[in-house]
């Protein structure tokens, strides 16, 4: 209890020092936080492939189109469980800034084949009988205050016009991962209505979702697929979902490959923070270490004094920090455009690495004044006055 005492007493010798060295430490690990989640959002598709699922889309571009015809062949491939498939649709709900994905979907097997869009069988059964019907994600429903029965009115782009369809279902994602601002309707109501008014667009899908039956055979399925199609118009380009997503972000790898470098190197700057701390305050005590030393107190209790009181530092800074994380956190996202994260959350691995690097930090920043206490003469240490 003394040892423990002495080190809290330690601590508040210099009351401004050690408030400003934590509240230092707290921003730090609320950045560090930040930018995890950050990351984290960008990365919640790649985490919510399945292993079982296929993108099969166009070898040249995801943009073009794929004939629905071939549903049908891509199911007798071997090795495949199931085939549904769905189709950008785009549009303009309320206004412009409005952004959520809206898709046209095969109504059949779309939700076997992504269980983790969970929707009462009662309001999949009406969906699935009126073509103008539509399934929302809870996150839509409460942004805008949608029940079942309203109405979404959406002005088209990619598929000129008005369009209406009925809340008829509101799905809840099973996982973290699972994106909850989905917008779902009947690929068949919009074929017919491109076969009226552009029927050289109809019978065209955006792209297929295969479950196949074993993962390990992802890359023979996939390979067996392109080969059926490889002297078509349209040649597809098969991948595990997981590929698929990562390809997506290929296009921002540098940005988060620097937001993944910079969140580490905030790391650095909490050691940089403390570590200046600690030898400051091994400095000005270097006095009353000597005194210790010559009453016979071992190196290891010496020791045990800075370490403990780095580490309480680091640990004050980094509690700060994490209860500051989660409204920062919430308040982020807020403040990004709706639907620019669909998945944002502050996950317990980013809350386990933020807590693990304050202990890190706090026991290594006091590694450099612990070696020049333990390695201090006597003689030399009564000698200083500072």
């Amino acid at each position: 209890m003394r040892f423990l005492r002495l080190i809290f007493k330690n601590t508040l010798r210099h009351k401004l020092r050690t408030v400003l060295t934590v509240i230092g430490i707290a921003i730090a690990v609320l950045a560090f936080g930040l930018m995890r989640t950050v990351v984290t959002a960008w990365y919640a598709g790649v985490e919510a492939s399945a292993a079982n699922r296929l993108i099969t889309r166009h070898a040249v571009s995801f943009i073009l189109t794929l004939p629905y015809a071939y549903r049908d062949q891509i199911k007798r491939v071997p090795g495949v469980e199931q085939v549904t498939f769905a189709n950008w649709f785009s549009g303009v709900y309320i206004d412009k800034s409005q952004f959520f994905a809206r898709l046209a979907i095969d109504t059949e097997h779309f939700f076997d084949v992504y269980p983790e869009f969970m929707v009462e069988p009662g309001q999949l059964q009406t969906f699935k009988k009126e073509r103008n019907a539509c399934i929302i994600g809870i996150d839509i429903a409460r942004r805008y205050n949608l029940k079942l029965g309203d109405v979404m009115p959406l002005e088209g782009d990619i598929y000129p016009g008005k369009w209406e369809f009925v809340v008829r279902g509101i799905y809840q994602p099973r996982d973290k991962t699972t994106d909850p601002s989905n917008m779902l309707f009947h690929w068949r109501n919009l074929d017919e209505r491109v076969r009226k008014e552009a029927p050289d667009r109809a019978g065209q899908v955006g792209w297929y979702i295969v479950r196949i039956r074993n993962p390990d055979e992802a890359a023979t399925v996939s390979e067996a697929i392109d080969q059926q199609f490889g002297n078509s118009r349209a040649e597809t380009k098969s991948e595990t979902e997981r590929s698929f997503q990562q390809n997506f972000l290929a296009a921002a790898s540098a940005i988060i490959t620097a937001m993944n470098v910079v969140s580490f190197v905030i790391i650095g700057i909490i050691m940089l923070v403390l570590g200046n701390t600690m030898i400051m305050s091994a400095r000005e005590r270097t006095h009353e270490y000597a005194v210790l030393k010559a009453l016979g107190f071992p190196g290891l209790y010496l020791a045990g004094l800075i370490a403990g009181e780095s580490v309480l530092l680091s640990t004050l800074g980094g509690a700060l920090g994490l209860v500051f994380t989660v409204p920062s956190t919430e308040g982020f996202q807020a403040a990004m455009p709706k639907g620019f994260f669909p998945v944002f959350y502050l996950s317990g691995e980013t809350l386990l690495i933020s807590a693990t690097a304050s202990i890190l930090v706090g026991l290594a920043a006091s590694l450099v004044p612990i070696q020049r206490v333990l390695t201090m003469k006597v003689v030399d240490g009564l000698r200083y006055i500072g």
